[in-house]
This record gives structure tokens, C-alpha cells and sequence, in this order.
């Protein structure tokens, strides 16, 4: 078993994730997700608390916003970085209580559950639980995660599968969360489901520094973590990145995520 622990874990995810936050992107999930200005937000698995930031200016005028995150070091330099009166910062494991933190209006949950596979819709209900009745829960997250390339090698792709199984079966990692979305919201009652499809990654011909940095930081801290054999090469490890890299640089190569977006408003009855 893979320790329990943030798969993505390590030194530079900090920066990670603040690179890969695309402000447009999220500012057009959100307003169409119902976001208004003088919303109390709750930002479920803030990270490095850009997306916090981006939430709050969406929110003015009399808006505020608590952005929570199981990881100490990401809720400090979010604190330092991007907290002032309004933007708020907790670290929090999200699968325990949550009701201290009060109610709000609007609940944000980004890329968060595809780590959480076998309690993924306990930790949406209880996200729930903060909600007023008539808040507005949105959950996004991605589908066919890791799984969608063309120009691959035979021996490649079969590597990278058995990696994902891997996490799926000992990472607790969920590479289809995203087709689940709607049936969370659907069961715990919610009214005025919306979803929406779009792509994620959409990577062709010349390869920028973003995606660069984000594919290779994950190939190579999701290889390390599951201590896969790489049995399909002869140098192992090394030879499966290094061809990994040549892949993912090459222009010919093309590579893409779904990214499912689904939100719903809270019964006055509150959930099922």
C-alpha cells in the first residue's frame, strides 16, 4: 500500500500549482458555475491559495472567502502570500468535521477528488454539510487522467497503465472521477445540476514551459512514489524517463485531458 498521503507531494508543488492555475480558465468555471459578488466562499483544497485569491476578486464587493488545505506548508505561504481581511486560511483534513468553520453560499472543489477514490463521495457530503440550503456546490475534476496520448510507444503505454493501476488500487488515486461528478450531486439530492465538458490538457506540436514543468514533475514524482519495476526497459526507471521526455517534447506529439465540471444548488431540505 502506498502511504496515505497527498499523491503529488514534494518539494516544488507549491510552485506546481501556481503555474498550472489558469485565472481566464477559472474565472469562467466559477461565473458559470453561479458565483456573485457578496458570496461567503469556501475553497475546498485551496493548494498554494491562487485559486483563493482569483475566488475572492470574483466575490467583491462584500465578499469573503476560507480557503482549507490538508498541507501546513501550502496553508503558510498561502497566508503569506495571498491573505488580507476577506481571504482566510485553514489547514483542514476535508474528510473530518468541517462545521466550525460556519456556512457558506458557495463551496469550490477543483481537483481535488481524483485523489480521494474509495471516499470521494463521503468527502463531497460532507463538504455539503457547510452549505446553506440553496448554496451552490461545484465540483470539477478530470477524466481519463494521465491516459490520453498519441505517438506513444507500445511499451509506454503499457507502463504508464500499470503505473495508474497502481495508484488506483494502492494510491487510493481515481483517474475517472470526473464521469462521477454529476451522480455525487444527483444523490445527495441537489436541484438545477448543470455539467459541463471541456478539455483540460490540449497539448500539440510546440511544447511550453508550463507543460513542461507539470507533466514531467508528475511523471516523475507519481513514478517514484509507486516504486513501479519498470520492467519493460531495460535501464528501468531512467530509460522509461528519458524516452518519456523525448515523447512529450516532440511536436508531433499529442496529448489530452477531459475536464468534467458539474455544479447544483443545495435543497432547502438539505441532503439526502
Amino acid at each position: 500500500m502506498i502511504e496515505k498521503k497527498y499523491l503529488m507531494e514534494n518539494e516544488q508543488e507549491i510552485a506546481r500549482l501556481e503555474l498550472k492555475t489558469d485565472a481566464a480558465t477559472m474565472e469562467n468555471q466559477v461565473l458559470w458555475a453561479g458565483l456573485k459578488p457578496g458570496m461567503r466562499v469556501a475553497d475546498v483544497g485551496c493548494g498554494s491559495g491562487i485559486t483563493t485569491s482569483i475566488l475572492y476578486e470574483l466575490v467583491q464587493p462584500g465578499g469573503t472567502v476560507v480557503g482549507m488545505d490538508s498541507s501546513q506548508e501550502r496553508i503558510q505561504h498561502a497566508t503569506d502570500k495571498y491573505g488580507r481581511e476577506g481571504v482566510s486560511f485553514v489547514s483542514r483534513d476535508v474528510t473530518g468535521p468541517l462545521g466550525d468553520l460556519g456556512s457558506f453560499d458557495f463551496a469550490w472543489v477543483r481537483f481535488l477528488l481524483e485523489y480521494h477514490r474509495s471516499n470521494s463521495f463521503e468527502i463531497v457530503k460532507n463538504i455539503s454539510g457547510i452549505l446553506k440550503p440553496g448554496g451552490i456546490l461545484c465540483l470539477i475534476d478530470l477524466d481519463n487522467n494521465c491516459l490520453c496520448h498519441h505517438g506513444l510507444s507500445a511499451k509506454m503505454e503499457k507502463t504508464i497503465n500499470a503505473v495508474v493501476k497502481i495508484l488506483e488500487e494502492k494510491g487510493n488515486f481515481d483517474p475517472f472521477v470526473g464521469r462521477k461528478l454529476y451522480s455525487f450531486l444527483y444523490d445527495l439530492g441537489y436541484e438545477d445540476i448543470q455539467a459541463s465538458v471541456a478539455a483540460h490538457h490540449l497539448i500539440y506540436g510546440e511544447l511550453n514551459d508550463v507543460d513542461a514543468f507539470n507533466w514531467l514533475k508528475k511523471v516523475e514524482v507519481i513514478a517514484r512514489t509507486v516504486k513501479y519495476p519498470f520492467e519493460e526497459y531495460e535501464g528501468g526507471y531512467d530509460e522509461f524517463l528519458n524516452e518519456f521526455k523525448q515523447f512529450f517534447k516532440s511536436k508531433r506529439r499529442f496529448t489530452y485531458t477531459p475536464v468534467i465540471s458539474c455544479r447544483g444548488i443545495k435543497p432547502e431540505g438539505g441532503d439526502k
